[in-house]
């Protein structure tokens, strides 16, 4: 059986506590995210992100774990290589 992820794309800009209830909601129905990052500054938000998403998720009895890697996404300007992180429950 395949769980279906959710893709949540991240940028320097981004809000790691916005991003971290995007993780959490995803997670508390059950499914994946997979957070796609290009960039050290927007790896650094992704990080963050997973790391409050744990406490937003603990009151639940939950853990995550966190799975990371690497992916090729075509964009505009030609093919970039994003740092992916596969969140779930542990």
């Amino acid at each position: 059986m395949s769980i279906k992820s959710e893709i949540l794309k991240v940028s320097s800009e981004s809000n790691p506590n916005s991003l971290a209830g995007a993780i959490a909601a995803v997670v508390k129905e059950g499914r994946e995210a997979e957070v796609q990052a290009i960039g050290a500054g927007a790896v650094n938000q992704a990080v963050k992100a997973v790391a409050i998403a744990r406490g937003y998720v603990a009151p639940y009895g939950m853990d995550l774990v966190c799975v990371p890697g690497f992916k090729k996404l075509e964009l505009d300007d030609g093919i970039r290589t994003a740092m992916v992180l596969i969140v779930g429950r542990r």
